[in-house]
This record gives structure tokens, sequence and C-alpha cells, in this order.
């Protein structure tokens, strides 16, 4: 058994994350400030400090004891990033190197990180691999990746052990409605249930990479665990497949209606995640067209 924080654990995937630890045995301690998750999501297995990850005296006594570390917590909102840039980098930068100041001085072992494949930003080919050039196309991109540096520095120059993972477009039960996180699948339940029109932008052709919440944790629970990482290491969490906003689109069914394209957008997005089956044994088990299906019938929405 092992004691393990997450921060952010009162959110989308770090709820789902501490529910996983607790059923594999684990003592878990939540650190959240409560500004995008919410209480009711917390395992009552689990101890919960709200604390803000941008004051490192708040969070700094609560390291004590704990054997590793999953850095959930972030201010995942593009817009806010963009209108309030000293905030959301105080969150995002500094609350992240708050994070493992506070790891580094109590002697934690790892740090799994949350980074994000808006990192890669446009590349000029498919599957996006960790040894792509990044290119954050907006601040909130930049934060994430600027997190990565640091993990890596902490490895370099204090010995703690630090991995990053990437995300491709999370998705599951609990996901988030607003924020950096929101999926098309999210927009569109919203539309569906709304009785409105499903909105596509462009011409709906271009693709995304999601992954299911589940696979997710698994990723998290192996990369603290793999002695194959914990240098620093940046790797890929997606399924390895991508799908068109029009698929998509059609397993909600209904009207569309179409509007001009998003700027600064990615037209498509696959994830290359060989070297993450190579270092963590990791691969993914719910197919998108399993999980979307489940994740319709559970919101009451009979998929087309």
């Amino acid at each position: 058994m092992a004691t393990y924080l997450v921060t952010g654990g009162a959110g989308f995937i770090g709820s789902h994350l501490a529910k996983r630890l607790i059923a594999d045995g684990h003592r878990v301690r939540i650190i959240d400030n409560l500004s995008t998750g919410r209480r009711e999501r917390v395992p009552e297995a689990a101890e919960f400090i709200q604390a803000d990850f941008t004051k490192l005296h708040e969070i700094k006594p609560h390291f004590a004891g704990v054997d590793g570390v999953f850095h959930v917590g972030a201010l995942p909102r593009i817009p806010f990033s963009i209108e309030h840039p000293i905030e959301a980098a105080q969150a995002n930068i500094f609350g992240t190197l708050n994070v493992l100041v506070a790891a580094r001085d109590a002697g934690v072992k790892r740090v799994v990180y949350s980074a994000s494949s808006s990192a890669y930003g446009a590349q000029p080919e498919l599957p996006l691999r960790p040894d792509m050039p990044v290119n954050p196309l907006n601040p909130y991109a930049l934060h994430k990746q600027v997190g990565e540096v640091f993990c890596r520095h902490f490895s370099f120059f204090y010995g703690l052990e630090t991995v990053s993972l990437r995300y491709f477009n999370v998705y599951g039960s609990g996901m988030a409605d607003e924020g950096a996180y929101v999926t098309v699948i999210s927009v569109f339940k919203n539309q569906k249930l709304a009785g409105q029109p499903l909105t596509i932008h462009g011409d709906g052709g271009q693709t995304r990479d999601l992954t299911h919440v589940s696979d997710v944790v698994d990723a998290n629970v192996r990369a603290m665990t793999s002695p194959n990482v914990g240098k620093g290491e940046v790797l890929n969490v997606g399924s390895g497949e991508r799908h068109s906003i029009n698929k998509i689109a059609g397993f909600f069914g209904g009207p569309v209606t179409r509007q001009d394209a998003r700027k600064g957008e990615a037209r498509d997005s696959l994830a290359d995640i060989s070297l993450t089956k190579e270092l963590l044994g990791w691969e993914p088990r719910i197919r998108f067209d399993e999980g979307l299906r489940s994740l319709l019938k559970e919101w009451g929405i009979e998929p087309m």
C-alpha cells in the first residue's frame, strides 16, 4: 500500500484516478481549491484538503509522507488564459512549480504530470510523436508545455523522478462541460439534450484522437510504478485512432448547423503511442465506438 497525493482530485480525470487508486488499496490525499472541481466528486475514502497550489505554504505540509504525486490540477480554460495571462500562468506554470518544489522537499519519489497534446499545436505530419518540436497555439498550451520542462529539470537537477503524459481529448462519465478539456462530445451532448441542432465548425472533416478516461487513469497508474520511466519522459496518452467531427455527430443524430472553422485550432489530431506502449506496457482498451455509445446511453440519448 502506498500513499498518493492527487492535485485536482475533485475534477473529471482526477476523481476517476482517485477512485482507481483507492480500489487498488492505496491511501489517497486530494488537494483541490474547487475552482473547477466539485466536492461531491471526491471519494469518501480519500483525505480531502481544500487548498490552492499557487500558494506553496498552503500545500507544502500535505506532501509529508507521500510516496507519489499525480499533478492533475490546472486552470483548464483557453479563453481565460488569453484574457487573464497573469492569473492563468500563476495557476498552470507557478502552481506546477510549487507542486514540484513541495514534492522535492518532502522526499516524494515520483511525480506524474498531466500534460496536454495541445503542446503540439499545428504540425505538418501525423501521427504526433513526443520527439516533434512543440508548437503551442495558445497560452494554456504553452503553460502545459512549460510544466513538462520543469519536470525534466527537477529530474535532472534534483533527482525527483518525473514523467509527463500528454492527453488526447479525454472523454467519459463526468466529463467537463466547460474549459480547455471540453471535447466536441460535451458540446453535442448539451445541444442534443436542449433540443438544439448540433453545431459543426468548418466542413466537419477535421479529426480528433479521443481517449476514454479509464485508459488515461490506467496510463497514470503505470507511469507511477514503471521502472522504465522517471527521468522527465514525455509520453502520449491517446487511442491511436482518429474520428471526424461528422462521424461523431452521426452517433447523436438529428439536424446540424454549420459555422466558420475556428481560428488557431489544429485540423487533425492523432497520437503515436508506440513509446507509451514500450515504456509503460500500456495500450488503450476502450474502443471509441463502444465508449461513446455507452456514454450516450448514460445521458439518455439513444445512439444512432
